[in-house]
Formats: structure tokens, sequence, C-alpha cells
């Protein structure tokens, strides 16, 4: 424990991995909060479950156990600067995603369609129709190449990408609910910005 303590190397690593989580997730918050009332928004908003944490601790427990057994393998600067330059881009596409979509953007899937909920095609949802998960999928699956972790990467790319295989067709069937015609034409011509997800 005292050679992971002692490397530059792990000290990086995992100092760019707390600052993204910390980052991510006050930034949802704060974006929260200036679109929706600070009243309008709960804690459930930092998006943090139970699961969440597990998966996080899971990358860890896996970067602390290579890095002792392994330590070459946490060597890997390009790899991990590409995961870097991976969370970055994932955090602009979500952050992106949220500020173009304002108050029309909600971590929760709305089932009724409500006054001010506007079907959003421009700006980045004129490339991918949820830049929001895109962004997500992006920022989750880096933070572990950014790590040099092998086995999450793998495992947070199939996890987020099957959560994400469940999420779009159901918010999209009430999207199709409350914008008809106009939400058809649009997701034919717009990739759902999630691989493998038509």
């Amino acid at each position: 424990m005292e050679e992971i303590l002692s490397s530059d190397t792990a000290w990086r690593q995992l100092s760019q991995m707390f600052l993204a989580i910390f980052f991510f997730h006050s930034s949802e918050y704060v974006l929260a909060i200036i679109f929706h009332g600070k009243f309008n928004v709960p804690l459930s908003s930092l998006l943090i479950s139970k699961q969440y944490v597990m998966a996080m601790g899971c990358c860890i427990i896996e970067y602390l156990f290579e890095f002792a057994l392994f330590p070459q393998l946490k060597e890997h600067w390009w790899i991990s600067n590409i995961g870097l330059i991976m969370v970055v881009i994932g955090e602009i596409i979500r952050k992106v995603a949220i500020i173009t979509a304002g108050r029309a953007f909600t971590h929760l899937i709305k089932i009724y369609h409500e006054d001010h909920h506007e079907l959003v095609t421009y700006g980045i949802y004129g490339l991918v129709r949820h830049p929001g998960y895109c962004g997500f999928f992006i920022w989750a699956t880096a933070t572990q190449i950014m790590l040099c972790n092998p086995f999450c990467t793998l495992a947070f790319m199939l996890v987020t990408w099957r959560f994400f295989s469940t999420r779009i067709p159901y918010e999209e069937f009430f999207l199709r609910q409350f914008f008809g015609s106009q939400y058809e034409e649009y997701s034919s011509r717009v990739p759902s910005g999630v691989p493998f997800i038509k």
C-alpha cells in the first residue's frame, strides 16, 4: 500500500478520477438548480445511486489490485491520456446537451406532457437525439480507460450500454406520445448517440 501512496502514477490517475467524479456530479446538480430552481431539485439529481457507488468501488479495487500486482499495466500513459481526453469530451457533450435543452432536460423521464416541454432538435440535438446519454456513455467508459482498468472498462461499457438500451426506448415511447409525427421524423434522421441503439 505504501508503494501505491508514493507513486506519481497512482496519484495522477486517482486524482484525475476523483476530480472527474466530483466535477461531473456537482455540475449536474448546479445546472439542475439553474434550470429548475433550488426547491425543485432533489439530492437525487446528484445521480449517485447504490449501484453507482458499488461500480466506483469496484473500479478502485481493480485499480489498486492491478497496481500492486502489475504496476507496469498502469504505466501506459498514452492509454491513460486518451481516457482523460475522452472524459473531457464526454463531459462537454453532456453539459452542452443540458444547457441546450434547458428546462426540457431532466434527470427523470417525463411521462406526462408539460406546457414548457418542447422537442429540442437544434444544436447538439441535431447531431444525436440523446447527447446527454451519449456524453455519459463516453464519460463512464473513459474514466476506466484513464485508470488503465481493462476489466472495468469493459464492464462499464456493457452496463451503461445495457441501461441505455432499455431507457432510450422507454423514454422515446413517451416522446412519440407527446410529439407524434414530429418526433417520428426527427428520430428517423438523427441517430440516438449510443452505439447500436436505433
